[in-house]
């Protein structure tokens, strides 16, 4: 069976358990504590960050979209793969403008005291990429189409964390759709499933089944 090693409040290995309860993929789950990796998963992957998934055929998938697009294909009940509009390119491509844009700009805003241009700069620096969900979401209920697709899973994690940093302020904002889209996948049993608390793996074990029932 699959190994994944994971970290609960990550939200890269967070996208990748989303995937893993949509798609029903099964594997062995390993919570890691990151101040202490264990060697197993380092020896699998020497870059030590979560997610990292150990395939049944020996395949070490080390990015968490690599991981979302190994289990949606492999099954995908859910056709989070299909979008109502544009292609898989376009999700790909807000994916990526999430990666590489606006996860650095919450991480100096999450964390202002570790970057010079951190704080408020970096939080309107990262709304931009907020307005832009929101003018997505006032043509239709998902970003890409009328259901939920891989480009929902995938940057949701993180505007959840960027939320998270000042609610007050995020709430105060004049995106009252990317709010509802939020909560309603905050509010999901799908995500409640995939945010189930483990206790941390230690070596020996095999792991803890995953999804959860």
């Amino acid at each position: 069976m699959p190994v994944l090693y994971s970290f609960r409040r990550c939200p890269y290995a967070m996208r990748a358990r989303l995937a893993l309860v949509a798609s029903e993929q099964p594997c062995k789950l390993r919570e890691v504590v990151l101040k202490n990796k264990p060697a197993e998963m380092l020896r699998a992957s020497p870059k030590g960050t979560v997610p990292v998934l150990l395939t049944e055929d020996g395949k070490v998938l080390e990015q968490s979209l690599d991981v979302m697009l190994w289990a949606l294909r492999r099954n995908d009940p859910r056709r989070w793969l299909e979008p109502g509009t544009g292609t898989l390119q376009d999700m790909l491509a807000l994916v990526a403008a999430c990666d590489d844009d606006f996860k650095p700009q919450l991480d100096r805003y999450k964390y202002p005291d570790r970057h010079a241009d951190g704080g408020e700069p970096a939080r309107e620096r990262g709304a931009q990429f907020l307005r832009g969900l929101e003018a997505r979401l006032s043509a239709t209920p998902h970003l890409a189409g009328a259901h939920a697709t891989l480009a929902d899973a995938a940057v949701m994690p993180f505007v959840r964390q960027f939320a998270m940093v000042d609610p007050a302020w995020f709430d105060a904002q004049p995106w009252p759709r990317l709010r509802t889209w939020l909560s309603g996948w905050t509010a999901s049993d799908l995500f409640e499933r995939a945010m189930h608390k483990y206790a941390p793996w230690k070596t020996g074990d095999a792991g803890i089944d995953f999804p959860p029932n």
